[in-house]
């Protein structure tokens, strides 16, 4: 009979493992996407729609996985949601038409609800004071995203991309079977069976919920909008191969995941408002200098023109990409310590509504990525995007913090007493 503690290490290793399965599969068309494109002729805008396509289905299924989460249990739920995969992300091998990659995207899209699941999951098993640390370590399966950077365009060179698809399906059957053999349930992690999906769903009108989405729709949306965009980006901005270009987006998708666990400490020790302005700051500075696009300037002087070629060189844009990534993992972490903190007896829901806008924003970020391409043709674009996207959560968050210090004004009722 395994004690509390070990079920508490035996639940934590096996959700984290099967979140990096389910992660690395969620972005899969960020490699193999790129074969697809050159078969199929598409442009920057299709290639976004399909790197997308599953991020849609994976952002829109948080929300009522996090509520039957919090109503059945993690440990099934979890199960059953990977079992759902398999085969989609088998036939994926067998597609040869755009219309069919978007239509299994959208099937093979369910493994990134992962996240509602196994974050409820995870939180419910520790004590508050823990809580925040345990679930960077959950979250610090992101690094799924680099698995697919390091091990996808190995096997498209070696065997072609319809190898990749394969071999995830065959991963995929292994870790639901293990999951299911190392994990438990406790069923006083449930909630109520009065609670309706109606009191679950109240959450939607609390104004804070809304910010916590917009702060998460910058460090998770932004960073599986650049996992899916960043291969390709390095492609055509710095001339690398498919394999290069990989292993050098992987510089800001490795750390950028596995740091979440060091966010949660540092949430825990300093408190989640405290690292989400840290972190705010940091990436908006990063990435207002990766805004900038290459440019040539011609300056006139007395000794006739200069021509100067302005713009970041690879190694000065990775290591900016770099910080922007670590800066994002302590975020990822710091927003659901806030929900841990605010919401301790409907984690789930809330986790699930915050997780599906961020999902929803790594899901229209490489659509409008490209589309910003395709328009202007400049493509630092993208972090013109997602910068103009930090300089709004910093203003609602100096306004939120404004409003928190103003002096509540006394109603009549109050001075009676």
């Amino acid at each position: 009979m395994a004690t509390h503690r070990q079920r508490q290490v035996s639940v934590l290793t096996m959700n984290t493992f099967a979140f990096t399965v389910c992660f690395a599969v969620w972005v899969m068309f960020s490699i193999i996407g790129i074969p697809i494109k050159s078969a199929l002729k598409l442009n920057e805008t299709q290639f976004g729609i399909l790197a997308a396509t599953p991020i849609l289905s994976g952002s829109l299924i948080r929300l009522p996985l996090g509520m039957w989460t919090d109503k059945y249990g993690g440990r099934v739920v979890f199960f059953v949601l990977m079992l759902c995969t398999i085969i989609p992300i088998y036939l994926v091998s067998a597609a040869t038409e755009y219309w069919q990659f978007l239509l299994l995207g959208l099937f093979i899209g369910l493994a990134g609800g992962s996240f509602s699941v196994g974050i409820s999951y995870t939180a419910r098993w520790f004590t508050k004071a823990r809580q925040g640390l345990a679930m960077g370590i959950f979250g610090a399966g992101n690094a799924g995203a680099a698995v697919t950077k390091f091990l996808a365009p190995s096997l498209v060179v070696a065997y072609g991309w319809q190898t990749v698809p394969r071999v995830y399906a065959a991963a995929m059957t292994v870790t639901a079977l293990l999951f299911w053999l190392f994990t438990f349930t406790e069923h006083s992690h449930k909630v109520g069976s009065s609670v309706t999906i109606k009191d679950q769903l109240a959450a939607l009108r609390d104004p804070r919920v809304w910010r916590y989405c917009q702060y998460y729709a910058i460090v998770f949306g932004g960073y599986v909008g650049l996992s899916l965009w960043m291969t390709k980006y390095y492609i055509n901005e710095y001339g690398f191969g498919i394999r290069s270009a990989a292993l050098m987006a992987a510089i800001f998708v490795l750390p950028s995941g596995v740091i979440r666990a060091l966010g949660g400490w540092l949430s825990d020790r300093f408190g989640a408002h405290t690292v989400t302005c840290w972190v705010m700051w940091i990436s908006g500075g990063c990435l207002f200098l990766l805004s900038l696009p290459k440019t040539a300037l011609v300056v006139t002087t007395t000794n006739g023109p200069v021509s100067l070629n302005l713009g970041l060189n690879v190694w000065l844009f990775t290591a900016l990409l770099f910080v922007v990534g670590i800066a994002w993992g302590f975020g990822k972490a710091s927003v659901f310590k806030h929900i841990s903190d605010e919401y301790p007896h409907n984690i789930g829901v809330i986790s699930g509504i915050v997780g599906l806008v961020g999902g929803l924003g790594g899901f229209v970020l490489p659509i409008m990525f490209g589309a910003l391409v395709d328009l202007t043709g400049v493509r630092s674009t993208a972090f013109m995007l997602l910068y103009g996207s930090t300089c709004v959560s910093l203003i609602w968050m100096y306004l939120a913090l404004k409003k928190e210090k103003a002096p509540r004004k006394l109603k009549a009722a109050d001075i009676l007493e």
